[in-house]
């Protein structure tokens, strides 16, 4: 379906992306597509919820993003809330999330908009708290500072059922993570943590990440927890810096909610929804983390190959030992002959992306 409307998420501190954001407006102007720039960071222009971002672009179905994987989640989180598809123009140094090189810029916008680029769904985590969070006033000005300006307190969902024990739902949705950071040097996090209504342990710690499979490449991946393939549905927890024996990341199950509970000795935490803090957590409050029926719909140009990427990001490499004894040993993928019956069903890199 062609284009209807451009929404633009660019990183203004580099040049390249400003350059580029010229590139996108040429195009929609050439075609008389409308398009606005959305989520501004700007002294004078406070930042807005996601579906008020939507609302004043107009809904647009594409938001463009130009810069790093931030840049990009700053799209992603008002494009989920209409279901527009994000296109993420590649600026950044060791992202997974953009996908498309700055010189390529209108081939791409072509392809999405005669429907020759491929679509690709990912989880998002949202969640309910005990009490809607916000960042005390007090407290902005020095939370803030070098994050750039915050954005609203999570808006209370529809369907929030506070007063019953299940907390107030909140209109958030996490592509990376959810994030509950100590704020004091000297007053760690400590929580109890449920996973699927019990309890796992009690945890003390710097920081308590909750992941979806995407955003095991980022935070979670940083503090020791493990790479996931984007293409499944599955809730991560990993602690960090926990003062425990068992500091291990649990995988749970897509249909499996992680809960946090703040101890009464514990120190106040700040949490994050993919880099962005969204509010304060006090002793004796709670959050409940879990998958959300929203998911976000990213724009590709060709089938994602994740492990080339993840090699090509990491900078990986064949071991010494293997490479002295030649070529490495070759798959059993070969891209030059028919895939047999029992391999069919299987997700196999397109005969380009062979290596």
């Amino acid at each position: 379906m062609p284009v209807q409307r451009v929404g633009l998420v660019v990183h203004q501190g580099r040049t390249a992306s400003v350059d580029a954001a010229r590139a996108v407006h040429a195009w929609c102007d050439a075609r008389g597509i409308p398009c606005t720039e959305i989520d501004v960071w700007s002294p004078d222009q406070q930042r807005r919820s996601a579906r008020e971002e939507a609302r004043a672009a107009g809904d647009p179905d594409l938001v463009v993003t130009l810069g790093g994987d931030g840049t990009f989640l700053r799209g992603a989180r008002i494009a989920v809330k209409t279901g527009a598809s994000v296109l993420g123009v590649d600026l950044g140094k060791v992202g997974f999330l953009t996908e498309v090189p700055v010189g390529d810029v209108p081939e791409a916008l072509d392809a999405v908009h005669t429907d020759r680029a491929v679509v690709e769904e990912r989880m998002t985590l949202t969640m309910r708290a005990s009490r809607p969070p916000e960042i005390p006033a007090e407290m902005e000005s020095f939370l803030c500072f070098g994050r750039g300006p915050a954005l609203p307190p999570p808006q209370v969902r529809p369907e929030s059922t506070e007063g019953n024990g299940w907390g107030v739902a909140l209109d958030v949705n996490a592509l990376n993570d959810v994030v509950v950071e100590k704020l004091a040097r000297d007053r760690q996090v400590s929580a109890g943590v449920y996973v699927s209504g019990r309890l796992l342990a009690a945890y003390s710690a710097d920081a308590l990440v909750i992941a979806t499979p995407t955003g095991s490449t980022a935070y979670s991946f940083a503090a020791g927890g493990p790479v996931l393939s984007p293409h499944m549905d599955a809730v991560v927890f990993t602690p960090i810096a926990a003062h425990m024996t068992f500091n291990r990341t649990v995988v749970a199950a897509p249909d499996e909610p992680v809960a946090l509970r703040m101890l009464p000795h514990s120190g106040r935490a700040a949490v994050s929804i993919d880099g962005q803090l969204r509010g304060v957590l006090d002793p004796g409050d709670w959050i409940g983390v879990y998958r959300a029926p929203q998911r976000v719909r990213l724009i590709r140009l060709h089938p994602t190959d994740f492990y080339g990427r993840l090699r090509d990001r990491f900078r990986l490499t064949d071991a010494p030992a293997t490479a002295a004894d030649g070529e490495t040993a070759p798959s059993f993928f070969r891209p030059d002959s028919p895939v047999p019956p029992d391999l069919a069903g299987l997700r196999l890199p397109p005969p380009t992306a062979a290596r």
